[in-house]
């Protein structure tokens, strides 16, 4: 019997490899797409916390090394970090898809987040090339789990994990990428700044996604957006937002200011 999404979702989450959960990553997003619209959605329990390699050591944020982007072994680190957001994002994305199946949703809500999963499984494997044409590894540097502990804060709501995972964090990233696109640039190194480009380019979708399905259910439930959004965010993200913000990308993505700067560090309101 063919697997369901969900449970094709849960074999991702279970997956302990690195590189072998971005390959079956693409394999169940192939999969899903080539079907036609013929596999089911279907219903599957993820486990609390997904499979991870033994490697890298996860520390609490505050202890993980700063890195020195000046240096080779700097910007080493700093590919290293971004690889590992990156496979923690194909768990976060598989992970909407098997949690929130019970949720009554249209087909579209689970093309978007496979489709998702499988950019940024593609994304840690372009990382992890660089990584190894530099003579390293992902799991050769610690690294910490800040983003699981949002997928865990918001288990139980999917409003909520659209809110603070796409529409915070991932927005984040496009705040940030174009310095390290720089970085890479000034260096000379066209590999790596050739798969940042690839994820700054995508990552605006990923959180086009968020924002047009926490609209979705916003409407469903007669909510004001910018409201609730704030209203999620307070309860269910550590700190404050931190400017500068990329206004044009997170535009780009459908998030308007007045979501985002009232939340902002030093904001009164």
């Amino acid at each position: 019997m063919s697997l369901t999404l969900a449970e094709r979702a849960v074999e991702v989450l279970t997956t302990a490899d690195a590189r072998a959960k971005a390959d079956l990553a693409r394999r169940h997003a192939a999969a899903w797409f080539a079907s036609g619209g013929t596999m089911e959605v279907g219903r599957a329990t993820p486990p609390d916390r997904p499979a991870r390699p033994a490697e890298p050591a996860l520390l609490p944020p505050k202890d993980v090394p700063r890195r020195r982007p000046g240096t080779p072994a700097g910007r080493i680190a700093l590919l290293h970090a971004v690889a590992h957001i990156e496979l923690n994002a194909v768990d976060l994305h598989w992970d909407i898809v098997a949690r929130f199946s019970r949720v009554p949703m249209p087909r579209g809500f689970f093309d978007d987040w496979v489709r998702a999963a499988e950019d940024e499984a593609r994304h840690f494997l372009l990382l992890s090339d660089c990584l190894q044409a530099r003579g390293s590894r992902y799991g050769a540097l610690p690294a910490h789990a800040f983003m699981w502990r949002a997928a865990e804060d918001t288990a139980h709501d999917l409003q909520a994990r659209l809110a603070v995972v796409p529409m915070v964090l991932e927005a984040r990233g496009l705040d940030v990428t174009p310095q390290m696109v720089a970085i890479f640039r000034q260096a000379g190194e066209t590999d790596a700044v050739a798969a940042l480009d690839t994820i700054y380019a995508e990552e605006v979708g990923h959180v086009a996604y968020g924002q047009k399905w926490f609209n979705f259910l916003c409407g469903r439930n007669n909510e004001d957006p910018k409201e609730r959004f704030h209203t999620l965010v307070r309860q269910h993200f550590h700190g404050a937002l931190k400017p500068p913000f990329n206004e044009e990308k997170r535009a780009e993505a459908g998030i308007p200011p007045d979501f985002y700067w009232p939340l902002a560090a030093g904001s009164e309101t």
